[in-house]
């Protein structure tokens, strides 16, 4: 908590100085994070996503202990100190169960906060912006305000009870959806200073009422829509708003930016200097996650030839036709457009599946093989050539492990660039 409210005061004195965070459950990327922190000597934060992670396992299958006991092992393996590791919880509040009543959902809810504060999680995003199967839509800011603050008041119980340092919050009603945009982008509606203001007021009245005035000081930053999006195949590059200049009149308080996944590398550092200090980032990491392991299986195939090879393309393609649960909902058109989408979309559906038995058998088994068959510089050079620079450089491994979560690291690096501008 004193180091959030550390980085709230540096960034409001005005150094551009942010954090970015890791909103991701594959072990890979969360490798690569950790890998990153200890070479750079900067904290991480990783949040998990309560679809992700949740009192049912979301489709992770973790619990909110059980993701932090994989987190902290990973670190110890890495030699990262797990004291730099930074734990938050994202989306918390219905979204897994919209579709049912919201007396339910909000039970749910409380159970889910409690669970995440008791395992250590500190950071937490109190969402209750989405509308539950009996309510209106969209729901008001009242009662939005109303349902934070009751599972605001949940976390302050949890956190009294399990003791260690006290949480902080972030707050918001106009939060992008979980993920990416599920539609087509025909053009964003970007969160007014004055819609902000009322957001503002309507959960700092609502945590008066609730008797969480201490709870409040620990609110340090608010979740808008910076006009930064995207859907299936395109993008919406952030442009300067009006939003920077109302929250440098707000003591304590910085803004949160969700979606910023395939920004230009530029824009990070100007979203950072416009105080959305907090960057989120998660599909577009296992997008690179994928497109390194589908580069790999092709190389596998070419090097290796079809019946020796583990076939992981096909595998995953299978799988998701088998179980369409994670994409049906999201990808129409023609046969041929849903296989671009399920494969190729930027907001990923993919990284759903990658927990699968057989899609997780089929990884294990292109990895073996390759390396077995160590592959030639000029193959990897041809489907990964950045790794095949670092690898010919001497500053990668020979293990395609390594190639994958170099991969992913380069997207990190855009954020780390943009967030600490002092560390190279």
């Amino acid at each position: 908590m004193q180091q959030w409210l550390q980085l709230v005061a540096q960034h409001k004195a005005g150094q551009p100085v942010g954090i970015f965070s890791v909103c991701s459950a594959h072990p890979w990327v969360l490798q690569a994070a950790l890998r990153q922190a200890k070479a750079r000597g900067t904290p991480v934060l990783i949040e998990a996503t309560s679809n992700q992670v949740n009192q049912f396992g979301g489709y992770t299958g973790q619990t909110a202990a059980q993701f932090r006991d994989a987190l902290w092992q990973m670190a110890d393996d890495i030699g990262l100190p797990r004291s730099a590791i930074w734990l938050g919880g994202d989306h918390l509040g219905p979204n897994a169960w919209q579709d049912r009543p919201a007396s339910e959902a909000m039970a749910l809810s409380e159970t889910l906060i409690d669970d995440y504060v008791r395992a250590g999680f500190r950071k937490i995003h109190l969402d209750c912006s989405m509308s539950c199967a009996d309510d209106p839509t969209p729901l008001g800011d009242e009662v939005v305000a109303q349902r934070a603050a009751r599972l605001c008041a949940v976390a302050e119980r949890a956190w009294q009870q399990a003791g260690g340092e006290a949480p902080v919050y972030v707050i918001g009603t106009e939060v992008p959806v979980p993920g990416g945009a599920q539609e087509t982008l025909q053009g964003i509606q970007v969160t007014t200073p004055q819609a902000v203001s009322v957001t503002l007021e309507a959960h700092r009245h609502a945590w008066q009422q609730a008797e969480l005035s201490s709870a409040w000081s620990r609110v340090i930053a608010l979740v808008v829509q910076p006009g930064v999006e995207f859907d299936h195949h395109s993008v919406e590059h952030y442009q300067p708003q009006a939003l920077s200049r109302f929250i440098e009149r707000q003591p304590g308080l910085l803004y949160e930016a969700h979606s910023t996944d395939y920004q230009a590398p530029k824009a990070y550092s100007q979203l950072v200097r416009d105080h959305f200090a907090i960057l989120k980032v998660g599909p577009a990491l296992t997008f690179a996650l994928r497109e390194a392991l589908f580069a790999l299986d092709r190389i596998e195939r070419e090097w290796l030839g079809e019946h020796r090879s583990a076939q992981l393309c096909a595998t995953l393609e299978q799988v998701m036709r088998e179980q369409p649960q994670q994409w049906s909902r999201y990808y129409h058109g023609s046969p041929h457009q849903q296989y671009l989408d399920r494969h190729y979309s930027l907001s990923d559906r993919v990284r759903y599946y990658w927990p699968q038995p057989q899609v997780q058998q089929a990884v294990d088994a292109l990895m073996d093989n390759l390396r077995r068959n160590p592959i030639p510089l000029a193959l990897l050079s041809q489907y990964l050539p950045d790794q095949a620079r670092a690898l010919n450089a001497g500053e990668l491994s020979q293990d395609p492990q390594d190639w994958v979560i170099h991969k992913i690291t380069q997207v990190l690096d855009d954020y780390h660039s943009a967030c600490y501008p002092e560390v190279r």
